[in-house]
């Protein structure tokens, strides 16, 4: 478990590396977030997809199960969306699509998701060493993109540079603690799979109704429609090779 732990202070590198990537070059927000929109698609098609059906077909679950979480993930955050939309918005015009609760609301999702990353790290080396460390080198190949996309989030949604550095430190460390938590408890197959499609829900929400308009709301071109292309085959890259 002591390579577990290293690998996690690992992830925590590659997050925060790509948190600092989105900061630094927050002027060209727009092209990173086509590539961010492209990425988050890839990861749920390339995946969380296929993850969800082979643990469906071994479990022996029934396909809606997961589905539905997918749904009830993607419906849940819209609702919690323009709820605060409505709350905070002046009764004239519709106002901004962004505000900054929804900032910290996504990436403290996108914390969730890093922490079970962490856990699966754990997870693995608790079947073996050598599924341990596949596990791991896929969740540090995709870390780099959830600090980027957690960044963007935060400061799509009108939030200072200092909140997006705190909420891609939280990002970057829950790995660490996911790890961590294998010491003292397991997570049921089946319960992951509600997870996995409840997440998948979230992350086609915001990349479709958020990030994607966003990126081409006052700067769209063929350049941003080439980053969002880029995401999408970084991503496929990636997991055709772990």
């Amino acid at each position: 478990m002591n390579i577990a732990i290293f690998l996690s202070i690992c992830t925590f590198v590659s997050t925060f590396i790509g948190g600092l990537v989105s900061l630094k070059y927050k002027d060209k927000l727009h092209t990173i977030l086509g590539f961010t929109a492209g990425v988050l698609l890839a990861v749920v098609a390339f995946d969380i997809f296929p993850e969800i059906f082979d643990r469906v077909e071994s479990l022996h679950l029934a396909p809606i199960q997961p589905m539905i979480a997918l749904v009830v993930g993607f419906l849940l955050f819209h609702i919690m969306e323009k709820v605060l939309l409505i709350h905070h918005s002046s009764e004239m015009d519709y106002g901004s699509h962004n505000h900054p609760t929804v900032g910290i609301l996504s990436a403290l999702a996108l914390s969730g998701h890093s922490f079970l990353d962490g856990v699966g790290i754990g997870l693995g080396f608790q079947v073996s060493p050598a599924v341990g460390l596949v596990v791991a080198i896929a969740v540090i190949s995709h870390d780099f993109s959830d600090g980027l996309n957690t960044v963007s989030l935060v400061l799509i949604n009108k939030n200072p540079d200092k909140k997006a550095l705190m909420m891609l430190f939280v990002d970057a460390f829950a790995p660490v603690l996911g790890v961590l938590s294998t010491f003292l408890f397991t997570v049921p197959d089946n319960i992951l799979v509600l997870y996995l499609g409840f997440f998948a829900g979230f992350l086609l929400y915001i990349g479709a109704s958020d990030i994607l308009p966003e990126a081409h709301s006052q700067h769209s071109s063929y350049k941003t429609i080439l980053m969002t292309l880029l995401g999408v085959g970084f991503i496929f890259a990636i997991t055709r090779v772990i």
